[in-house]
């Protein structure tokens, strides 16, 4: 007998015995079909995100803190070393000064995950031993993603092997651009197979996906494929995370919640340099998620330099005073 769409996707985390929050779904065409953004109205709708409400003082200490815990800290650079991945994993597992943390109350504050390429994965692995921060890793030809799809899922299976506990794979733009939705539903459903008990964060791409439209669809086909979160950006785009993009990924997954119960989380990437722009991302997801969707498991911020002015901040809370950047290490 053939196995249908959505039960070859699930094979892999009945072997691991793994349940998901996101399960696979057969490839439904309605909702992709119904899909239609009207980006000035998503436009309106963003540029509202951060300007009618702030916070300050303690809260706005208490929403940066809850920032860095949910941060992807990210090195995908082609001169990475494992020194390099090493000190970010040491910052990782001590983001913030010790006397700031002391000042601050704080125990045992570390960020959300480390994402690095996959033959840096050993190195990041070995390096969090015993802190509970999962390991990321980029595969499936990132950040183009144009390689034949047998070394694609060779690359997350060994990714996978070596450790990683998250896998980003990134979709084949050329299929969304098309409309050719089944071709994309395979595609991600093999990479979603190859995973095993990894979580799988699909990066669409959005800034050469051309309409909100189409970055709607294939965040339904991803979801539906089985993809644990939806990602916005590789950061290598011309145009990464947006508000816009990010507005219409959510209202997505929001209808894919709506119809199926099962929950995907999401995340920004790309250009995201500010612990300012950190309060808005998680106020966009407070309104239209609500509170339960900012949490780590369902959110991540794919930005390493944010981790800096959030540092920053923090001190001009403690101290009243702001320290110069290179007080503030990368790792």
């Amino acid at each position: 007998m053939a196995i249908s769409r959505g039960d070859r996707a699930t094979a892999a985390d009945r072997r691991a015995g793994v349940t998901r929050a996101n399960p696979p779904v057969p490839l439904d065409l309605g909702p992709v079909a119904r899909a239609t953004v009207n980006r000035s109205a998503t436009e309106r709708r963003a540029a509202q995100i951060g300007t009618r409400r702030s916070v300050k003082g303690l809260h706005q200490a208490a929403w940066l803190v809850h920032a860095i815990r949910c941060i992807d800290l990210t090195t995908l650079a082609g001169d990475d070393t494992a020194d390099r991945v090493r000190r970010l994993c040491a910052k990782a597992r001590q983001p913030l000064r010790p006397d700031l943390q002391a000042a601050l109350g704080l125990a045992g504050l570390t960020t959300g995950a480390v994402c690095v390429y996959p033959t840096m994965v050993p190195h990041a692995v070995a390096a969090l031993d015993g802190s509970g921060i999962p390991v990321a890793s980029v595969a499936t030809g990132f950040p183009a993603g144009l390689m034949p799809l047998p070394l694609r899922l060779a690359e997350i299976r060994w990714a996978v092997d070596q450790g990683a506990a998250e896998i980003d794979i990134v979709i084949t733009r050329e299929l969304a651009l098309r409309g050719d939705w089944a071709a994309l539903y395979d595609e991600i459903a093999a990479m979603r197979d190859a995973c095993g008990p990894a979580h799988m964060k699909a990066i669409l791409a959005t800034g050469e996906l051309g309409t909100l439209t189409t970055v709607h669809r294939a965040a339904t086909v991803a979801m539906q494929a089985g993809a644990d979160f939806i990602k916005t950006s590789t950061g290598k785009e011309p145009q990464n995370a947006t508000l816009p993009v990010a507005l219409t990924m959510i209202r997505a997954l929001r209808d894919h919640q709506d119809a199926t119960g099962h929950v995907v989380g999401f995340k920004p990437a790309g250009g995201l340099r500010s612990a300012r722009e950190a309060t808005v991302w998680l106020s966009l997801i407070r309104e239209e998620l609500g509170p339960r969707a900012m949490q780590p498991d369902l959110f991540r911020i794919g930005a390493s330099s944010m981790l800096g002015d959030i540092e920053r901040q923090l001190e001009h809370f403690v101290t009243g005073r702001y320290a110069a950047q290179s007080h503030h290490p990368a790792g």
